[in-house]
């Protein structure tokens, strides 16, 4: 059936009051900020068919084009197109939220994706590599992929909704990262700096040091030093690891030992953190090599192994004294 609408200056918007054509459960993200153009752009993205002339001439005679919310909105049931002009103007979304957490493994951001009531588990049981192939990720390992922020989604939603945003997320800031990074930084790709970015993350005990410990170890890798890191080795040992890291761990070779290998790991090791991608792109500028625990959250830094030795003295072995 057609229905006519007059609005304000005798003019007429046409819309069919028969439910629209759309692929249901829709799940269609509005961003904040978007105007009622890009929000119909996000409809037709989704699959809901709204024609979009018609959708836009009900929104300006009834002159609720401008008061679309940004939000998450799950689609269940067919809708006219007055039922969704009402929805999306009521910002009728149902939200829950998930968050990533700085520093987490994907294995740990699955565990809460699977635990949350609110999302629809649609990645349960895939393997990784089906995860990303879901994901349209280029990528075939998915450490470090995922940008840490607390994702609000509307309740019903599938997961592979969230892990698709987050992937995104991670895509867009990295990019970004990169495009500013400075000269001469020894990475060949963005890839190899979301590496590092995930070393900082786990290195870093007080956000004040972050830049100079990103300085230490981008000194490292220019000079082929080997980076040293406890995190990758702790890493590399996955659920075998007991808390308790040994002086075999760092001897026995693997492609995470740091201690026996020169370079970066093949992959991150956790999801870094905008700071920690800036500081791998930016690092801050010192002559340092080294860094040892204070104890306490700081760390001293030293520039050479003579300086380094009387600190782990000082603070390891001494406890500070």
């Amino acid at each position: 059936m057609l229905l006519v609408v007059l609005g304000a200056g005798g003019y007429a918007a046409w819309y069919v009051a028969s439910p629209l054509d759309a692929k249901l459960p829709a799940e269609v993200e509005i961003p904040p900020g978007a105007g009622f153009r890009a929000a119909v752009g996000q409809l037709e993205r989704a699959g809901v068919k709204v024609r979009p002339y018609h959708f836009e001439a009900l929104a300006r005679v009834l002159r609720r084009e401008r008061d679309v919310k940004a939000g998450n909105y799950l689609l269940l049931a067919p809708l006219t197109p007055m039922d969704l002009l009402d929805k999306l103007t009521r910002g009728d979304v149902t939200q829950a939220e998930v968050r990533l957490i700085e520093g987490w493994t994907f294995s740990q951001f699955r565990t809460v994706l699977d635990s949350s009531p609110d999302l629809r588990h649609d990645t349960a049981g895939l393997e990784d590599a089906a995860i990303l192939a879901r994901i349209h990720a280029t990528e075939t390992h998915p450490e470090g992929l995922f940008f840490p922020d607390t994702y609000l989604f509307a309740k019903g939603s599938s997961d592979v909704n969230v892990l698709r945003r987050a992937y995104r997320a991670m895509q867009r800031h990295l990019q970004t990262e990169w495009d500013a990074r400075t000269p001469n930084v020894p990475y060949r790709t963005p890839y190899e700096a979301l590496i590092m970015a995930s070393i900082i993350e786990k290195e870093t005990g007080r956000a004040a040091e972050r830049d100079q410990i990103g300085g230490v170890l981008v000194n490292r890798l220019r000079i082929g030093m080997r980076l040293q890191v406890d995190p990758t080795v702790i890493y590399g040992l996955g659920t075998t690891f007991d808390g308790n890291l040994k002086k075999i761990h760092l001897l026995e070779d693997g492609p995470y030992n740091t201690y026996t290998r020169a370079g970066l790991p093949p992959t991150p090791i956790a999801m870094p953190g905008l700071p920690s991608l800036r500081s791998a792109v930016r690092p801050g500028k010192t002559d340092a090599l080294y860094y040892v625990s204070r104890g306490d959250g700081t760390s001293q830094f030293s520039r050479s192994i003579q300086e380094h030795n009387r600190a782990v003295t000082k603070y390891q072995l001494r406890g500070g004294r």
